[in-house]
């Protein structure tokens, strides 16, 4: 191995390591009160300005972790996508919205800290964007919202807008959830990531499919 080929692979293995300590206190303890030197420590850095060496702002760091992990989860969303074609089935593409996220996380075994480490980038209204940018952009995620757009069109736009923000919630945060449960060694609701994801989807597909009052839908609203 060339002088050069070694420098680059041991630039790598630093980001991976500054990366997985960065993913699981910004889980434990939120972005905001994590600093780049306790990353740096905790990722073995004698270095405190290896955060910032490697990835600059705080948030590019966040960027790569999401990216990192967007990338697995579409692939097995992809998967789900080709399987279920040209459904007109919601529970198919509700499916196809919550299992790769939960395959992804079974596969990340335990203890794990993706799931919280979301939970908590979601609550800061700058950082969420990166989320919104590296997974909610992707492919596979625009046609699966746009399958499950095509099973809801009598559901009205502002409704539905309403609604895929609670689904976002819930995915979330039932995960992370989840995840805690598993990583503290208490019981979690569900026996296993499988069983989460058919919680998850049952749930739902009941809130999609549940009637709309009056007062949010024009075509029902007395004159």
């Amino acid at each position: 191995m060339s002088v050069k080929a070694a420098r680059s692979e041991r630039a790598a293995e630093t980001r991976e390591a500054i990366m997985a300590a960065a993913e699981r206190l910004f889980a434990e303890h939120g972005v905001a009160a994590v600093s780049n030197r306790q990353i740096s420590e905790a990722a073995g850095q004698g270095n405190n300005t290896a955060v910032g060496y490697h990835f600059g702002a705080k948030a590019e760091l966040v960027r790569a972790i999401v990216r990192k992990h967007a990338e697995s989860t579409e692939r097995l969303r992809q998967r789900m996508l080709d399987e279920i074609g040209d459904s007109d089935d919601v529970r198919d593409w509700v499916g196809c919205l919550v299992r790769p996220s939960s395959e992804h996380l079974a596969v990340l075994g335990t203890p794990s800290w993706y799931a919280r480490f979301a939970a908590q980038v979601m609550t800061d209204p700058v950082l969420r964007v990166i989320i919104e940018d590296e997974a909610l952009t992707r492919e596979p995620m625009r046609q699966t919202l746009d399958g499950l757009g095509r099973c809801l069109p009598e559901l009205p736009a502002h409704v539905r807008a309403e609604r895929a923000e609670m689904m976002r919630h819930l995915i979330v945060h039932t995960h992370a959830e989840r995840e805690r449960a598993l990583a503290v060694g208490t019981t979690p609701l569900q026996p296993s990531w499988e069983h989460t994801a058919t919680a998850l989807t049952d749930a739902l597909v009941g809130l999609l499919l549940a009637p709309v009052s009056p007062r949010d839908n024009p075509k029902e609203t007395p004159r």
